[in-house]
């Protein structure tokens, strides 16, 4: 039996890592290579897989649009919207500053 080369180095882990901002101790990191090489392995598997006579699609259940037409309506009327607004300023809801400078 033949040892077959991983699809996902330790330094590709880790780089992948540090785009995510994530921090994986030594151990995490193998787990993680580990994990990823199965995926990997299993997705070059669906590779493998002849799909000549397959049509394209989006979905695996024949779905149907369930959304209106786009269709230009009036609005509601700014006043009814801002009615009961705890605070509103030149037709516009007021709400406390959340970030930071």
């Amino acid at each position: 039996m033949s040892e077959r080369e991983p699809k996902i180095t330790l330094a590709e882990v880790e780089h992948v890592a540090r785009l995510a901002r994530l921090e994986l101790a030594g151990a995490e990191k193998e787990r993680m290579r580990s994990q990823l090489d199965v995926i990997l392995g299993y997705v070059a598997k669906l590779g493998e897989v002849d799909t000549a006579g397959v049509p394209p699609t989006t979905h695996v259940l024949p779905l149907v649009n369930v959304m209106r037409e786009d269709e230009v309506r009036p609005c509601y009327p700014v006043e009814a919207m801002l009615a009961n607004a705890p605070d509103a300023e030149q037709e516009q809801f007021r709400v406390p500053k959340i970030l930071e400078q």
